[in-house]
């Protein structure tokens, strides 16, 4: 029975073999075709312009300090105070300066009862030289001595002067007129001479200060104009004009500071307010441009996908390495690499490998 068993087992296997084996194939797993978003490359006719961030500043911007040291009183003015020329802007203890004026002036009072007792002494003798009472050496010495007490005169009196002008510079002025924008010293300090207590921007022009990376160092003195835009006033645009280009990099940054004159920029514009330069570079050729997401980085070289044999809609990916020449806002600028016509996929580019089959979700 169990050979029969076994005999059954094998026939239903070798059966159930057969029925497999005639059976249909599975079918091979479809290729995935990824939906991208492709830009059709066209040329433009129009100048370059650049971009950059920076702040409103004065043009001018004072450091000031008192000019003799001393124990500081009193500040008179905070952080945005609009001062007029000449007005206080701290004290210092005037105490020592007081007495040294003092001491010179009294300085003067000794020295010139000396001149007079010199003054009269070489009148006398000099009735006695023409009398012939003394030599003509002993009316020169009398001379002498009157014309070195004449000196120290005047020595004092020059002393007297420079105490009663320090005694002044215990009041620090403002030179112009203008906006407090930083105190560096407080009431109980004691200054030397010349340090900062406070920086004083003058009233006047305002600029833009940018800091220019190397790559565009020689394209800002090309450009043709200049506006200015500033986050804190959306919509509106002031033209400027470069007023000075360092000609040596920030040793930290390796960038050239630039700073772009605001004309005529009215009482909104503010100092220390965020803005953004665009400059519009010279030329009149075509150019290509792309958006940024359109760039494919692979090592040390720049690509993009290059979309070819499209036939209803669909086509397959490439790379082509291209050359860049700068950003112009949220574009980049490409000198080299691609041709009008060519099909570019802008968007999902860092998903797809060479060969792949793509379809056109938004053409360009």
């Amino acid at each position: 029975m169990k050979r029969i068993y076994d005999r059954v087992l094998a026939a239903v296997l070798v059966s159930a073999g057969l029925v497999a084996a005639c059976g249909k194939a599975p079918e091979p797993k479809l290729e995935e075709i990824r939906p991208v978003r492709i830009l059709k490359v066209d040329t433009t006719a129009s100048g370059r312009s650049i971009e950059w961030a920076g702040e409103v500043r004065p043009r001018l911007e004072t450091r000031l300090g008192f000019r003799v040291g001393g124990k500081m009183i009193e500040r008179l003015v905070e952080v945005g105070t609009t001062v007029r020329a000449g007005q206080p802007i701290a004290r210092l203890d005037p105490a020592d300066l007081q007495l040294a004026a003092a001491a010179a002036r009294t300085q003067i009072v000794q020295v010139e009862a000396e001149r007079r007792f010199a003054e009269g002494d070489l009148r006398r003798y000099r009735d006695l030289r023409e009398k012939n009472f003394i030599s003509q050496a002993e009316l020169d010495r009398r001379a002498s001595t009157f014309e070195s007490t004449d000196a120290r005169l005047e020595a004092a009196r020059a002393q007297s002067r420079q105490a009663a002008n320090q005694a002044g510079y215990a009041v620090l002025a403002a030179d112009s007129a203008g906006v407090i924008t930083a105190i560096e010293a407080e009431a109980g300090q004691v200054v030397a001479p010349g340090q900062t207590v406070a920086r004083l921007a003058r009233a006047g022009e305002t600029e833009v200060v940018v800091a220019v990376p190397e790559s565009q160092h020689g394209l800002v003195e090309q450009a043709k104009e200049f506006s200015v835009t500033l986050s804190a006033l959306p919509g509106r645009t002031w033209k400027g004009r470069l007023r000075e280009l360092s000609p040596s990099a920030d040793p930290v940054t390796r960038t050239y500071a630039a700073k772009i004159t605001i004309l005529s920029p009215g009482t909104d514009v503010e100092l220390g307010m965020s803005a953004r330069v665009s400059a519009l570079l010279g030329g009149t050729g075509t150019r290509i441009e792309l958006p940024v997401s359109a760039l494919y980085g692979k090592g040390e070289s720049i690509q993009v996908w290059l979309v070819e044999a499209i036939k209803d809609g669909i086509g397959s990916v490439r790379l082509q390495p291209v050359r860049t020449g700068g950003l112009s806002g949220d574009r980049v600028l490409i000198e080299s690499g691609l041709t009008p016509g060519d099909m570019v996929v802008v968007a999902g580019a860092q998903l797809l490998r060479a060969g792949q089959r793509v379809r056109a979700a938004a053409p360009g």
